[in-house]
């Protein structure tokens, strides 16, 4: 039987520390900071509500970061 996979770690970072700067700037900080997958969408996107362990979700409105989220 195969193992069971473990998933990889999340940085210990907070989402709320990114609401505010210009989304560019925030993508390369998620990245620096060990996220492996970051996503920026529009506010009112329709998404998936799948949970993706590395993944940091930023919703960007005019160019910065109102919300973000992990998974």
């Amino acid at each position: 039987m195969a193992s069971v996979p473990t998933p990889s770690a999340q940085p210990d970072d907070a989402p709320e520390s990114y609401v505010g700067l210009d989304a560019a700037d925030a993508e390369r900080l998620a990245r620096d900071r060990g996220w492996s997958t970051v996503r920026a969408l529009p506010p009112g996107s329709i998404i998936t509500m799948e949970y993706v362990a590395g993944r940091l979700n930023f919703e960007v409105e005019k160019g910065a970061v109102i919300r973000c989220w992990q998974g």
